[in-house]
């Protein structure tokens, strides 16, 4: 069922008004780097390469390259895009996780408690 207009979902204990769920740094040096370089592969496939297809003039199974490059090739191209994303996002949490639970283990090491 949609939310009225204006509704606001509960806040987690220790959450204040205006603060998001996620921590200042979610969208540190490398998910940055990542995503500028698959928006920039997805603008070189979808826009300079469709523009200079008509350029290619070899054919595929009887079908002219340039038609199989704007046709299918740049969706091919969007999906591995969409899977490398997923792929490196996951290898980035994996990372973040285990840097977390040695920063943890050396907290504890030093008899810090992991609240303070």
């Amino acid at each position: 069922m949609p939310q009225p207009l204006g509704y606001q979902a509960p806040l987690e204990p220790g959450q204040t008004p205006g603060q998001t769920p996620f921590a200042p740094d979610w969208h540190d040096a490398r998910h940055l780097w990542l995503k500028a370089g698959l928006l920039a592969l997805w603008a070189l496939v979808s826009f300079v390469a469709s523009y200079f297809a008509r350029a290619l003039q070899f054919g595929v199974d009887g079908w002219s390259f340039s038609y199989w490059l704007t046709s299918q090739g740049a969706v091919l191209i969007f999906i591995a895009i969409v899977w490398v994303y997923c792929w490196a996002m996951n290898h980035f949490e994996r990372q973040d996780a285990q840097r977390q639970v040695a920063q943890a283990a050396g907290d504890a090491a030093q008899g810090r408690h992991p609240d303070a």
